[in-house]
């Protein structure tokens, strides 16, 4: 039996989503197939035992695009917004990050994280201006339209004035513990800069591209963090909400298993389960490797493609903390209502670069940085009443652990991930529940991401803008007739924005030209 759309999307992450409803907004007949029961990808919300619920991977909203938001007609009910950044000290004396203020540190480093902020959010909304469109192609059969954008890309900049257009330059390569180290006295807003430099990446604060990755987190909504009310399962439900109404076909529970080829181009895709979907377009929201090595199979493509989308650099570093709790942690100095925003250990630049030592080498830290947070403080429907939840993204966990990632290897992570709590929250395990901890190899199993990493591959210099996923494959067609990527592995990248699915969206619309 076949089914006949105008197009399928593989995958219902939430880039999936903004995909499949922009072209079922256009007037296609859309299928989406995704392999879980539930739709969302690394946006969901589930829950980890019973009567708490958290957001399983991605858990606070720094990037939804609002030219998704408007384009969708998305209204998203928020629980807690425009969350302060609190850096935990051990002794009580934390540091407390909202836009650009900060307080805990000298008048001379408030002011001088005030010019800091302003110089970094203008390039992060120069930054976002084009994550917002399909990148150029830099060949000699280049479009006007590819000359064009490249050409609009160099006055966007010149704009900036001599000086800092200058200083983009200067920084755009650079790493972010040089930066800090040099503008700021504190340990403690070091720390917190360095860790939002590198959260999600197999990067330390010494590693080149680190002020890329920290301008990338900036980009949408100009760092101001958010918590939905449901958590990031209702950003996705609410995507699906609006691809369904415009008449878009979403099948959970139905993993595909190959991408049909006939002829050089797509024909539409086989499930697991044997049933097949034809379609002159498929689309895929899988990361680029799986895409292409799995899905589509080596032999359909071109070996030089296949051995670029091989070395892909795509090695998760992150871990997902949940706790249940019958009682929130004590945290000196942080009163009750401070506990809806958003916390981190990382008490200074070197303490990062130490963590990440150990993943250069397989292993997980023995230190690790921390981003936590207590959704159930602002969203009384992720816990029973009077309890509560805790989540944290724990780095570094690489994907690929010396001897693997075991029952007894978790086990011991998760000691040293409480050890490390219990520095900044004395009695944190007498208030723990039950636990939830998974590592960057669980991601990889559940989320059906290669290597676990979030992004679909890591954001470096060569792998960004006009080089990602890789040379050829920049403008989400892939060298396969009808065969296009819309996943954070396309441009821009990943985080819970939506960009790369309405850029592909957009690419294919203007290709039907």
């Amino acid at each position: 039996m076949s089914d006949n759309y105008d197009a399928i999307i593989i995958g219902a992450g939430h880039n999936g989503l903004v995909c499949a409803a922009m072209l079922g907004r256009a007037g296609r007949k859309v299928l989406v197939v995704e392999a879980n029961d539930q739709v969302g990808g690394a946006a969901i919300t589930r829950e980890f035992t019973e009567g708490y619920s958290v957001s399983a991977c991605a858990h606070l909203l720094y990037q939804l695009q609002p030219a998704v938001k408007k384009e969708l007609g998305l209204k998203l009910d928020v629980a807690a917004e425009n969350m302060a950044t609190v850096a935990l000290s051990a002794e009580g004396q934390h540091l407390r990050i909202q836009n650009d203020r900060v307080a805990g540190v000298s008048e001379e480093d408030a002011g001088s994280y005030r010019a800091f902020h302003k110089r970094m959010t203008r390039f992060a909304d120069l930054f976002n201006t084009f994550l917002n469109k399909t990148p150029p192609r830099l060949a000699k059969d280049a479009s006007r339209s590819d000359m064009l954008t490249l050409v609009q890309l160099g006055f966007d900049i010149r704009r900036l004035g001599r000086t800092e257009m200058q200083e983009l330059l200067r920084l755009i390569g650079m790493n972010i513990r040089d930066e800090v180290v040099e503008r700021f006295a504190s340990p403690k807003l070091r720390g917190a800069i360095s860790l939002d430099a590198v959260l999600g990446t197999h990067l330390g604060p010494r590693s080149p591209n680190t002020v890329l990755t920290y301008l990338y987190r900036l980009a949408g909504a100009k760092g101001q963090i958010s918590q939905p009310v449901g958590g990031m399962g209702a950003v996705s439900e609410l995507l699906a909400k609006s691809a369904r109404h415009y008449g878009v076909v979403i099948r959970t529970g139905m993993p595909v298993k190959k991408i049909v080829i006939d002829g050089g181009r797509v024909g539409g895709v086989e499930t697991n389960s044997g049933e097949t979907f034809s379609a002159p377009l498929v689309v895929s929201n899988a990361d680029p490797k799986s895409t292409i090595m799995c899905l589509v199979g080596v032999k359909n493509v071109e070996t030089g493609f296949t051995r670029r989308i091989h070395h892909i650099r795509s090695n998760g570093n992150a871990a997902k903390l949940h706790l249940a709790l019958d009682r929130l942690p004590k945290i000196e100095g942080i009163e009750d209502h401070e506990y809806a925003n958003r916390f981190v250990i990382a008490p200074d630049e070197g303490y990062v670069e130490r963590a990440f030592n150990y993943a250069k080498y397989g292993e997980s830290s023995v230190k690790p940085i921390l981003e936590i947070s207590f959704p159930s403080v602002s969203d009384k429907s992720m816990a029973p009443p009077g309890k509560h939840v805790m989540s944290a993204i724990v780095q570094y966990a690489p994907s690929k652990l010396r001897g693997g990632w075991t029952e007894d290897s978790k086990s011991d992570f998760l000691q040293v991930v409480m050890g490390t709590l219990s520095e900044f929250m004395p009695n944190i395990e007498s208030c723990v529940l039950a636990s939830e901890l998974l590592t960057s190899a669980d991601f990889e199993k559940q989320l059906h991401m290669t290597g676990g990493h979030w992004h679909h591959g890591e954001l470096a210099l060569d792998q960004f803008l006009f080089t990602r996923p890789v040379g050829g494959a920049q403008q989400y067609a892939m060298p396969v007739d009808g065969l296009y990527l819309c996943g954070a592995g396309a441009h821009p990248g990943g985080g819970v924005s939506g960009a790369a699915g309405r850029n592909a969206a957009r690419a294919i619309l203007k290709a039907e030209k």
